[in-house]
This record gives C-alpha cells, structure tokens and sequence, in this order.
C-alpha cells in the first residue's frame, strides 16, 4: 500500500501549505509538457495528483490520517454500524458481516415454505392462473444499492480518467471517470451491488465523486477560471506569456496596459461535457516584486504625474 506523504516527500506533520508547494514542485516537473511520450512519468504525475487529491483537502486529509479512506480515497469498511434485526448495517447502507448469499438463501427458503403450506400469497387461484413468484410477493425485486465515494484530482475531472475501487466484497474493480465530471457527481455500476433474492437482479454501487480543490484552477459550469499574476512591466508593455490549462500550457498575448481585473477568455478551452463546451477566463493581477527595488521607485517618481487622482475622481472615490 502506498503511502500519499511519501509520494509527496512530505512528512505527515507537513502543514496545508508545504502540501502544496510540494505538489506544485512535482507536477511542474513531472507535466506531460515536459516529457512527452514518457509513460514513466506520465505515471508518476498521475500518482502525485492523486495524493494531492486527499492530502490536499483538509477533511479528506483528516480520513486518511485516521485510516477512514485508503491511497485512492475510496472509503474503508466502516466496521460494525448500528444493530437491525440482530444484523450489522452501517450508517451508509454499507454492510460489512452480512452475508447476501446467505440471505438469499433464507428468504428463498422462507417463501417456499410459506407457498407450499396452502397460504394465498403466491398459490394459485381456482381459475388456473400461474402462481405468483414468491419474490414478487414480498415486494422486493432486487438487490441493495450499495454506496462508495472516491476523491479525484481537478484535472482528471476535466480530462476524465480510470480509478480503481475495492468493493465491500472484496473485489477489485477499475472504473472509468468521465470527463467534465462534477465534484457530488455519482458513477452507476450496474449490478455490481448486492444480490437479489429469490433470483431477482443485483442491486448497483453507486459512486460518488468528489473533486478536490485546486491551488489555482476553480470551475463555473463549464467554465474554467484562473487568477494569473503578471510583473508590472508585463502590463504596461504587454506581450505573449505562457499560462498553464488542465490539459496542458497555452501562450496568451496580453494586451498594452493592462489593469488587475482584466478578464481573458480563452474559448473552447474550458470544460466539454457530450456535445458542450465550456471557455476558460483568466484575470490578470499585477503583482508587484516581493523585496523594495529602488530602481522602480526611482522610475515611477519620474514618471508619476498623480495620475492615481484622476482615477479614483474617474471612480467617483474622491
């Protein structure tokens, strides 16, 4: 089993922050834009995604500390839940000591009995009618729905992708992760939740997806949004730049004077979801240099003609 600080190279007591500059050091070197054709890589980028998936959220992080959730975010065995007819369910329709078969067998079992003491449920009339299926009768026609719940990174639910997930029967299975997927979203599996009785269907695992948050990607719909820093000279002169998307980096030109705020739409950029496509925004925030440069101040003195005045007068703050 896989150890999500480890991929990391973070240790456990690692604060919110460091977890993101780890992740943001590993996926700016292991990118695909980097390494093309790398499956290797390619690989690894999607392991460091992952982790960053749980450890990156704070209640998910706090699941996996205590053994709630496993490397892949798929939830464990509640273990015992609460008591129902001398059985064991847990709170979230889970069940973990109950044996389905074994039911099936009992109320199989109970039906026929009931059927062949003469009763009316399930006999037949004195028309000649066929008698009525003893699972019919009981009003249940199939199998429990049984519920799972796994954490994914925010670009492979804009890309889609393939998760595995351990069943409460103790198998394994790979699902697929359809692009353009929503955080809450639930993944179907027919009949691969509990067994029906009597000969009846199996019940589904319904999936739930949740979308871990991003350190810099949020999502509208189908729209893709992105605050990007740019130096003050950038927005003066303007130019073209290099911004990053979930499906890989784009040069952006922008424009002359640009102010914070501004607001480029990349179009067909965003989310598709069947036939539908979204855009992707990014809003320009001029940042300027961490530690005092004299230069600049020097320049802007020049240059300043207490332009800001009129603007705030433009604004109608003064």
């Amino acid at each position: 089993m896989s150890d999500l600080y480890k991929i990391l190279g973070v240790p456990r007591g690692a604060s919110q922050d460091e977890l993101k500059k780890a992740y943001r050091e590993l996926a700016k070197k292991l990118h695909p834009d980097r390494n093309k054709d790398n499956k290797t890589v390619a690989d690894e980028f999607k392991r460091v995604s992952a982790a960053y998936a749980v450890l990156g959220d704070k209640d998910q992080r706090a699941k996996y500390d205590r053994g709630e959730i496993d490397d892949n975010g798929n939830e464990r065995p509640a273990g015992f839940g609460r008591q129902a007819h001398g059985r064991q369910y847990s709170s979230n329709n889970r069940y973990d000591s109950f044996d389905f078969e074994e039911a099936s067998d009992v109320f199989s079992s109970f039906f026929r009995s009931a059927a062949g003491r003469g009763g009316t449920r399930g006999s037949s009339s004195s028309s000649g009618k066929a008698k009525q299926n003893p699972y019919e009768a009981a009003g249940r026609r199939r199998g429990l729905d049984i519920n799972y719940q796994i954490t994914i990174g925010f670009e492979e639910s804009i890309i889609g992708g393939t998760r595995r997930i351990s069943l409460n029967d103790g198998r394994s299975l790979d699902i697929k992760v359809p692009a353009g997927i929503k955080d809450g979203q639930v993944i179907r599996l027919t009949g691969q939740g509990g067994p029906g009785v009597g000969g009846a269907p199996k019940g589904d695992a319904l999936v739930e997806v949740s979308v871990a948050p991003h350190p810099y990607y949020k999502r509208d719909g189908l729209d893709i949004l992105l605050d990007l820093p740019i130096s003050l000279d950038e927005a003066v002169l303007g130019g073209d730049i290099m911004v990053p998307t979930p499906k890989g980096k784009l040069t952006i030109r922008i424009p002359k004077n640009s102010s914070t705020g501004k607001r480029l739409r990349l179009k067909g950029k965003g989310v598709q979801r069947g036939e539908e496509l979204g855009n992707m925004y990014v809003t320009l925030k001029v940042m300027l240099p961490s530690e005092r440069d004299l230069a600049l101040e020097k320049l802007v003195k020049e240059w300043g003609t207490g332009g800001g005045d009129a603007l705030r007068r433009k604004a109608g703050l003064n």
